[in-house]
């Protein structure tokens, strides 16, 4: 499955999630290990908030699944390939996630340097090695997404559903110890990002009830892949 780093305007949660997931102080990407899963997640997640896609269950196995909303495809091409693989019939989370987020990190990157969100530079170690290096860009957007997952996460905040879903994708990527200098790590700050994994987004987000209820369920079976994954 191929995808395209055309940049239609507005980032998308994926783009949103992997800026967040960026170290500044190091250069690196938080939960590498699982990270296909946790951008898959947020694709899904999006096209459930947008309402390109809807769950429904496998007869008598009860097993979820995704299944594209007929006619109403997403505008964005970094989505499009997800809907597109769900379109000919419904399939399950674990499978869509398997298939859509392998090539995704490329791509999303890409759309993060040409925001000016982050800067890559390459260079040679010891003049032979082509190597490569990540920096905070100009823009400071990722500031702005912290202090709204920040806010709540730790001070209680209602978010809006595509807060709500970032931060549980951020939390279900299970590097959330890895930001104790950023949001703090403690038993409360662990208790309201497990409510937001769940589904309990307030009042505000359930404005979008439906949609909502798709992205969070999504949501909670990225929990359980992330997991798997970081034990294997």
């Amino acid at each position: 499955m191929t995808t395209t780093n055309t940049d239609p305007g507005a980032p998308t949660l994926a783009e949103d999630l992997l800026l967040l997931l960026f170290q500044p102080r190091h250069g690196t990407i938080a939960g590498e290990g699982t990270l296909f899963y946790v951008l898959a997640g947020a694709v899904l997640a999006e096209l459930g908030l947008e309402g390109n896609v809807e769950t429904d269950t496998a007869g008598a196995t009860g097993a979820l699944r995704i299944r594209a909303v007929a006619d109403n495809p997403p505008g964005d091409p970094l989505l499009r390939p997800a809907w597109d693989y769900v379109t000919d019939k419904p399939r399950g989370v674990q499978t869509v996630l398997a298939a859509v987020g392998p090539v995704l990190r490329s791509p999303v990157l890409e759309r993060l340097e040409d925001r000016g969100d982050i800067a890559r530079t390459s260079r040679k170690l010891l003049g032979l090695i082509d190597t490569t290096s990540l920096a905070p860009g100009p823009s400071g957007r990722r500031d702005e997404l912290m202090a709204g997952v920040r806010a709540v996460l730790v001070d209680g905040a209602q978010p809006d559903a595509r807060t709500a879903a970032l931060a549980a994708l951020l939390s279900g990527s299970g590097t959330l110890p890895q930001f104790d200098r950023e949001i703090g790590w403690n038993s409360a700050v662990i208790t309201r990002a497990k409510e937001l994994e769940q589904g309990n987004w307030g009042a505000d987000a359930a404005a979008q009830a439906v949609a909502r209820t798709v992205a969070a369920t999504i949501v909670n079976n990225v929990v359980v892949a992330a997991a798997v994954a970081g034990r294997a």
